[in-house]
C-alpha cells in the first residue's frame, strides 16, 4: 500500500478502479499543464493532504460536525495523460463521474472543466460558488482553447452551469474590459475582493444565497482568491486579496445551499511558507465537508 497520507487521515480506498463505497470522496488531480504562469500544482494534493493532518482534533465549533463522521474516504489521485490537456480532460471527467460526491484536489483550474461536464450529466446546469482573483472566462489562454484561465468560458458555453446562479469572489486581477463586460452579460454576479472588505463576510453570505437559490450548486475555490501574504503557494498571486478568516466566515454561512461538489485548486507548495497556503486550502475543504449532513 502507498505511504502516500490521506485527507485527514482518512479510510483510503486502494485506488480509483474500485467503485466508491463512501458518501463523499477525496481525490488528487496532480494536474497542472493549464497554467499560464508558474507551474507547481501538480504537488498541490499531496501537500493539501499534509496539511490536514492539523484538522482532526474535534469537531467543527461552527456547528458542533466532525467532517470525518459523514461516510468520507480518499480514493488516491486520479490517472492523467501526461502532456496532453484534452485527454488529461477526458480522464478525469471518466473517474469524476464514478463518485457520487466528489471533493477534488488540484492541480490548476484547468481541472474544474472536466469535474463539472462530470456533474452536469447528472444533475443538469449547475449553480456555482466561484472563488479566485481571476474571472476565468478569457476565451482562450494565450491561444490555447484549454486552459486555466478558459475553465468558466468553457463551462457556460458549454451549458454546464447556469451563469444567471454563478457568482464570483475575490476578483481582483487585470483583465480585459471585454471579458470582464462578457461575464456580466451572460449574468455572472462578480464581487471584487474590495467588495468584500467593505461589505463582510455576511453581507457576501446573503448575495450568494440570493444568487445561487435552491439549485444544485458546485464550488470551486482556487486559492489565489485569498492574499499573496496569507497564501503565498500559487502561481499566479494577486495583492490584495481576502483573508482566511473571511473566507472561513463566508463558507460556514453557507449551509443552506444543495451543494453537490466542490475543487480546491493551483495550490502550488515550492511557493509556499510553512505550509500555510497548504492548510488554507486544507480547511476550505473541512470548512465545506462540515456544511454537509
Amino acid at each position: 500500500m502507498s505511504l502516500t497520507p490521506t485527507f485527514a487521515i482518512l479510510p483510503r480506498f486502494l485506488g480509483v478502479t474500485f467503485e466508491p463505497a463512501a458518501r463523499f470522496s477525496v481525490a488528487g488531480v496532480p494536474f497542472d499543464i493549464g497554467t499560464t504562469n508558474r507551474a507547481g500544482a501538480r504537488a498541490g494534493p499531496l501537500a493539501v493532504r499534509h496539511a490536514s493532518r492539523m484538522l482532526v482534533d474535534g469537531d467543527n465549533p461552527a456547528n458542533w460536525r466532525d467532517p470525518r463522521t459523514l461516510g468520507l474516504a480518499d480514493v488516491g489521485d486520479f490517472a492523467l495523460a501526461l502532456g496532453d490537456i484534452p485527454a488529461s480532460l477526458a480522464l478525469i471527467e471518466q473517474q469524476a463521474a464514478r463518485f457520487p460526491h466528489l471533493v477534488a484536489i488540484g492541480g490548476d483550474h484547468t481541472i474544474t472543466l472536466a469535474l463539472l461536464r462530470a456533474l452536469a450529466r447528472r444533475s443538469g446546469p449547475l449553480g456555482m460558488v466561484h472563488f479566485d482573483a481571476h474571472v476565468d472566462t478569457w476565451p482562450d489562454s494565450f491561444g490555447q482553447p484549454l486552459g486555466h484561465g478558459s475553465v468558466f468560458y468553457r463551462a457556460i458555453t458549454e451549458g454546464l452551469v447556469d451563469p444567471r446562479r454563478m457568482i464570483q469572489i475575490g476578483i481582483r486581477s487585470p483583465v480585459a474590459r471585454a471579458v470582464y463586460e462578457w461575464t456580466l452579460a451572460q449574468g455572472v454576479r462578480i464581487v471584487s475582493a474590495e467588495e468584500v472588505h467593505m461589505t463582510g463576510p455576511q453581507a457576501v453570505a446573503d448575495l450568494v444565497l440570493a444568487t445561487v437559490g435552491t439549485v444544485p450548486v458546485y464550488l470551486s475555490f482556487d486559492i489565489d482568491a485569498i492574499d499573496p501574504g496569507q497564501a503565498p503557494g500559487t502561481g499566479t498571486p494577486e495583492v490584495g486579496g481576502l483573508f482566511t478568516w473571511q473566507v472561513m466566515a463566508i463558507l460556514k454561512r453557507l449551509g443552506g445551499l444543495d451543494f453537490k461538489g466542490m475543487d480546491v485548486v493551483e495550490v502550488a507548495p515550492a511557493y509556499d511558507i510553512a505550509e500555510i497556503t497548504a492548510l488554507a486550502a486544507a480547511s476550505v475543504v473541512w470548512q465545506y465537508l462540515s456544511l454537509q449532513s
